[in-house]
């Protein structure tokens, strides 16, 4: 079908890796020699760096973003029982983070043309017993801060930031993390800042939150064999933390290739909108930092969304959907809603596609993306 004979893959790693490989092969090895695996000098120092990048004083390091949820919340004060208000639309972390930490998860729709949590549906779910609102910052896309600080200032509820895909992402000059009580990032592999395995962090600048998350991740321990708090293990390891230190510095840059790459995108696809092809809506400007590329194969679209990701397939180019069954519809969360009680999150699952983004992605490569689709669209 196409004429480009290049495979394009979803995710390419090793363009980063590659001109890093020295610097982490050598804080690998330091590490090995020191001995220095957990708790260690360079996790200290990443938490420090990742924390003043982010625009916030104090950074935890623990084993995954799933964690950072779940004894987030907790050091945020959330109890069993208390109500916890997040997008239908999102992963399913963020809602077992909320059930590891005792609390009930309130699911509400999102917005169809960004796939952000809808404040306004948000703002009809809260009750008495409503305590926190989780706002995810999908894609790389924030919530904007100043209708959910309105919000939270409103109703005296807690901002607690679900920024796993939102590395020193920006909206109306503030960064994810910066906005809540506090916030919990992803570190895995494929993130616009990624680790060699599973990796997660609180930040917050709130001394409080921020000691009493370090005595939970640590066995509920504020020093050895002291243990005030029913906590867990849930530890950055130090080798983790060092590769993350080497990244870091290259993290604003990476994210720019991101937008640039989108800005491409954005141009060669908007002869396609009166298809049905249509990008997921930017409203952050050039603070998207595009964890995720995502159109939507609407109604209008000659072919559905399946049929153009196997066609896309054919021709080398991978894809993937985020996320393809909503959560209260998944087998061991159908207590949480109901089929149809959440439309804009149902509908948009059945459209939305990722195209392949990630720093280092050619212009000749995005090209051959959209050519493809093209061609898939008048096959």
């Amino acid at each position: 079908m196409s004429c480009y004979p290049q495979k394009v893959p979803f995710v390419n790693l090793s363009l980063q890796h590659q001109p890093l490989q020295t610097q982490i092969e050598q804080v690998i090895r330091e590490i090995i020699q020191e001995g220095d695996f957990i708790l260690g000098r360079s996790l200290a120092e990443f938490e420090t760096a990742f924390a003043a990048a982010s625009g916030v004083k104090y950074g935890i390091g623990v084993a995954c973003g799933t964690d950072a949820i779940a004894l987030g919340l907790q050091a945020c004060g959330i109890h069993p029982g208390d109500e916890v208000i997040l997008p239908a639309n999102t992963f399913i972390a963020t809602i077992i983070g909320v059930l590891q930490a005792k609390a009930i998860p309130i699911l509400v729709d999102c917005d169809p043309d960004t796939a952000l949590l809808d404040l306004t549906a948000a703002e009809t779910a809260i009750t008495s017993k409503t305590k926190a609102i989780i706002p995810v910052h999908l894609y790389g896309q924030m919530v904007s801060h100043t209708q959910l600080l309105d919000l939270a200032n409103r109703h005296d509820i807690i901002i607690f930031e679900d920024a796993a895909q939102a590395h020193l992402a920006e909206r109306e000059g503030y960064r994810a993390g910066s906005i809540g009580k506090a916030a919990a990032f992803s570190f895995y592999p494929s993130k616009n800042l990624g680790c060699f395995g599973d990796g997660g962090m609180l930040i917050t600048n709130d001394s409080n939150v921020a000691e009493k998350m370090r005595t939970l991740r640590n066995y509920g321990a504020p020093s050895k064999y002291l243990h005030t708090e029913i906590g867990t293990n849930s530890r950055l390891d130090n080798l983790q933390a060092a590769v993350l230190n080497v990244k870091l510095p290259h993290l604003e840059k990476w994210n720019r290739d991101r937008t640039l790459a989108a800005q491409h995108y954005n141009t060669l696809l908007e002869p396609l909108k009166h298809q049905g092809i249509v990008p997921i809506a930017n409203h952050s400007s050039s603070g998207h930092i595009y964890h995720l590329y995502v159109i939507r194969v609407t109604e209008k679209s000659p072919i559905n969304r399946n049929t153009l990701q196997e066609k896309l397939a054919q021709e080398g180019i991978q894809t993937g959907i985020h996320y393809p069954v909503p959560c209260h519809l998944q087998p061991a969360y159908q207590n949480l809603g109901n089929r149809g009680d959440f439309p804009h999150t149902e509908t948009l699952c059945q459209q939305i596609l990722s195209l392949p983004m990630y720093p280092g992605l050619s212009n000749t490569q995005i090209e051959q993306v959209v050519r493809a689709i093209e061609l898939s669209l008048n096959c």
